[in-house]
C-alpha cells in the first residue's frame, strides 16, 4: 500500500492535471462560441475572469476548510462541481448561463485546487517543500500538454457540445479519485512533519509588511498567468495557425513549464524562495516583451517555451515562500488569502486582453500592460526581507 504522503502527492498531481488541463482548453471554445452565438472575445473571456475572481474568495475559505477538515472532503465536493460545470456548459443557449456556470461550478473547482493541494503537500514534506511543490505543479503542466490536444481532437470529431460533456464526465471521475487519494498528516507520522504547529497565526501574519507585499506581488503576475493561457490558442489562430497547431502552443507551454516547476522547486530548497522568485519574474518580463514583437510561427513557439518556464516557476514558488516566512501553523489560510489577491488580477487580465483585441484587433497593448505589471512585481519581490520569518521583518 502506498504511503499516505505519496498517495497525497499522487492525488495533488491528478487534481492539478485535471483542473488546469480543462482550464487551458477553454480558449479552444472561443471561436465556436463566437460562431454560434456571435459573442465577442471580451464577453467569452469575462466569464472565465468572473470565475477567477470568485476563485480567490473561495480560496480563502478552502484554505481554512483544509486547515480544519483536510483535503479529502474539500476536493471531493469541489471536484464534482467542477466537472459538472463543463457538462452544464454544453447546454448553454444564453450569456447569463455562461456566467452563472463559471461563477459557481468552475469557481468551486478552481478555488480549491491550488491552496488545498499545495498546502497539504507543504505539510507532508517539511524538508523538501520546494521540489515537492514543483512535482505537484508538474501535474498542471502534464494537463496543459495532454488535455488541449485531446479537446481539439474531440472538437473536430464531435462538435463543441459533446466535447464538453466528455471532458466534464472525465473530470468528475478523475477528481473524485484524486480527492480520495489525499489525506492530511499529523505530527505522529515522523520528524518530517515536526513543524506543523510552528509559525505565526493568520491574525499575526496580516499585521506584517511581508504579508501585504506578497499579496501585491501575487496581483502583479497572476494577470499574465490567466491571460496568456486563455488567449494563447486564439492568438495563434489570429497569426494563421490551424486549430490543432494553436492547441500545440498550449502543450509547449505546459511542457516547458515542467522545467520551471521542478527547477524553481529545486532552487527554492537550495537558494531560498526569494531568489527563485526573482528569477521567475525576470524570465516572465522578458517573454512578455518578446510577445509584443513576434509573429513568425517558429518564434512564437520559442517565446511560449520561455514564458512556460516562468509560468511553471511562479505557480510553484509561492507556497514554499509562505512557509519560509510564516511557518505552517496557518499556512492554508495565509496562502489562500494571498491567492485571492492574485485572482483579482487574474480576473481583470483576460477581460482586459479581450477588450483590447476587440478595439485594436491586436494583443500588442495587452502584452505591454502585462509587462508593466511584471516590472512592478519584480521590484516588490526585490524589496522582501531575507529573514526566515515575517514576524522578524
Amino acid at each position: 500500500m502506498m504511503e499516505p504522503r505519496y498517495s497525497s502527492l499522487f492525488g495533488a498531481c491528478l487534481t492539478q492535471f485535471t483542473v488546469i488541463g480543462l482550464l487551458f482548453s477553454y480558449g479552444l471554445f472561443f471561436n465556436p462560441f463566437q460562431e454560434e452565438f456571435g459573442w465577442s472575445r471580451t464577453l467569452v473571456a469575462s466569464a472565465s475572469s468572473l470565475s477567477f475572481f470568485i476563485m480567490g474568495l473561495l480560496a480563502i475559505l478552502a484554505g481554512r476548510m483544509n486547515d480544519r477538515f483536510g483535503p479529502r472532503v474539500v476536493l471531493g465536493i469541489t471536484g464534482v462541481a467542477y466537472g459538472l460545470g463543463y457538462i452544464l456548459l454544453s447546454m448553454i443557449t444564453a450569456e447569463w448561463q455562461l456566467f452563472a456556470i463559471f461563477a459557481v461550478f468552475m469557481a468551486l473547482g478552481l478555488g480549491s485546487h491550488d491552496v488545498v493541494t499545495l498546502s497539504t503537500i507543504a505539510r507532508w514534506f517539511n524538508k523538501r517543500r520546494g521540489i515537492m511543490s514543483g512535482v505537484v505543479k508538474s501535474g498542471t503542466a502534464l494537463g496543459q500538454i495532454a488535455v488541449p490536444p485531446l479537446a481539439a481532437f474531440l472538437l473536430i470529431s464531435f462538435g463543441w457540445r459533446q466535447t464538453l460533456v466528455i471532458l466534464g464526465s472525465g473530470a468528475i471521475v478523475l477528481l473524485v479519485i484524486a480527492a480520495f487519494s489525499m489525506s492530511r498528516p499529523t505530527v505522529t507520522h515522523g520528524s518530517d512533519q515536526s513543524d506543523l504547529s510552528r509559525g505565526v497565526s493568520y491574525a499575526e501574519a496580516r499585521r506584517s509588511r511581508v504579508f501585504w507585499t506578497l499579496c501585491a506581488v501575487q496581483f502583479t503576475f497572476f494577470p499574465s498567468m490567466m491571460t496568456v493561457p486563455t488567449h494563447l490558442a486564439v492568438h495563434g489562430m489570429d497569426l494563421g495557425m490551424s486549430t490543432a497547431t494553436a492547441a500545440t502552443l498550449l502543450s509547449v507551454l505546459g511542457a516547458t513549464s515542467i522545467g520551471g516547476r521542478l527547477g524553481v522547486g529545486f532552487l527554492s530548497d537550495r537558494i531560498g524562495s526569494k531568489r527563485a522568485f526573482l528569477l521567475c519574474f525576470t524570465v516572465l518580463l522578458g517573454s512578455l516583451v518578446a510577445f509584443m514583437g513576434v509573429s513568425a510561427h517558429g518564434l512564437v513557439f520559442l517565446v511560449v517555451a520561455i514564458y512556460g518556464f516562468s509560468h511553471g516557476g511562479l505557480f510553484t514558488v509561492v507556497s514554499p515562500l509562505v512557509a519560509e516566512y510564516f511557518g505552517m501553523k496557518s499556512h492554508g489560510s495565509i496562502f489562500g488569502t494571498i491567492l485571492f489577491f492574485g485572482t483579482v488580477g487574474g480576473a481583470i487580465g483576460p477581460i482586459m486582453a479581450g477588450r483590447i483585441f476587440d478595439v485594436s484587433g491586436s494583443y500588442y497593448y495587452a502584452f505591454l500592460a502585462l509587462a508593466s505589471l511584471a516590472v512592478i512585481g519584480l521590484a516588490l519581490v526585490a524589496s522582501l526581507p531575507r529573514m526566515a520569518r515575517a514576524e522578524e521583518a
